[in-house]
């Protein structure tokens, strides 16, 4: 996810603590608790990932306006 929407770190930290309870959950079966880390994770993070995505191609697609396209990008 870009850092454009100001979630990431948080929902990288929660995610963590999530697949950290989903595993002691499922001590014996890794795949289950992938599984169901996975079916919480998505839906919880789409939001964010839509935001940032959306906030990336404002500021640097092709038809974003010229002084938006240079600010935060290095001259070389």
């Amino acid at each position: 996810m870009s850092p454009f929407a100001g979630e990431g770190a948080n929902l990288a930290m929660y995610d963590g603590a999530q697949l950290g309870k989903v595993i002691a959950a499922h001590p014996d079966n890794i795949e289950a608790a992938l599984t169901a880390y996975g079916e919480a994770l998505f839906p919880r993070s789409a939001p964010a990932a839509t935001e940032a995505a959306q906030n990336h191609e404002l500021c640097f697609d092709d038809n974003a306006p010229p002084g938006r396209t240079r600010r935060g990008r290095r001259p070389w």
